[in-house]
């Protein structure tokens, strides 16, 4: 098997840590933080690949603070829609794969079942609008595979780590517990990205753990898992005062995994496996 040069944008968050731990042995990882590569830089990204030469980027980096976006839509464009446009096309002019890293909210949250892939986007927040005009400007460079995830968490900042932190500090915790998604672990979205990428199958994957949950039915599997003595409250989503509308319905299903015989485990199973059980 040939030798595969890999980029990973945004290498320093959670994701790109789960890509470099998953490495099949036939890949040499750069991973590079926004510090070593400025996506939404076009000379930096186009000379950092002319020199670099990788067969496969793995784009990663992305403005991903949902509220902030909404607060500065020209940030969030110029690194979610600019940055991927321009690193798209470095990859295109040194003839690299390239993998992008989207998000379930470019859908509205109106459905009443989970989203398959050619469920037609419909953002309703300047993070997602950015994020699909992300995946369109990667799609127009050329073949490329766009996964589409949600509700990540691994080594870093995320829900699991926050809610491991406030059941040993709090006796009791407000939950949001009427909107939905797929709590999904970075160790099994790279690692299904690795196997589509085995068989050099370009297009659009919906890539999370199986099953859906809110994120009360997500805190209180933590809670279950780590023993804790803590109280749980479910409050509808309008408490919780955000800039950003998350879609209320944000879980997703894949059409395109299951042809190419991939499966995801079920939420469950990845969470207690992510506290070692």
């Amino acid at each position: 098997m040939r030798r595969e040069r890999v980029i990973v944008t945004g290498g320093t968050g959670q994701l790109g840590k789960a890509f470099q731990r998953v490495a099949p042995d036939h890949w040499d990882v750069l991973a590079c933080s926004s510090s070593d590569l400025n996506v939404s830089h076009w000379t930096s990204v186009r000379d950092s690949f002319a020199t670099l030469r990788p067969t496969l980027v793995l784009h990663c980096a992305a403005a991903t603070d949902v509220d902030r976006c909404e607060r500065e839509p020209e940030w969030a464009y110029r690194v979610n829609a600019l940055g991927s446009r321009y690193v798209a096309d470095a990859a295109r002019r040194v003839h690299a794969r390239i993998v992008h890293i989207s998000t379930n909210y470019v859908f509205d949250g109106l459905k009443p079942s989970p989203y398959h892939e050619f469920d037609p986007p419909a953002p309703i927040s300047v993070y997602g609008a950015s994020k699909l005009t992300g995946e369109r400007e990667v799609m127009a460079a050329g073949p490329a595979m766009i996964v589409r995830t949600a509700w990540l968490y691994g080594d870093g900042r995320n829900f699991v780590a926050t809610m491991r932190r406030l059941m040993q500090e709090r006796d009791t915790l407000s939950v949001v517990s009427d909107q939905t998604g797929n709590p999904t672990s970075t160790h099994d979205l790279a690692s299904a990205v690795a196997a589509v990428l085995h068989v050099d199958a370009p297009g659009i994957y919906h890539v999370v753990n199986d099953g859906v949950a809110s994120w009360y039915d997500w805190a209180n599997e933590i809670r279950t898992i780590l023993e804790a003595n803590v109280a749980l409250e479910p409050i509808p989503g309008s408490e919780y005062r955000r800039d950003a509308a998350p879609p209320r319905n944000g879980s997703m299903t894949s059409l395109a995994l299951p042809a190419l015989g991939i499966t995801m485990e079920p939420w469950q199973d990845a969470l207690r496996r992510h506290f070692g059980q």
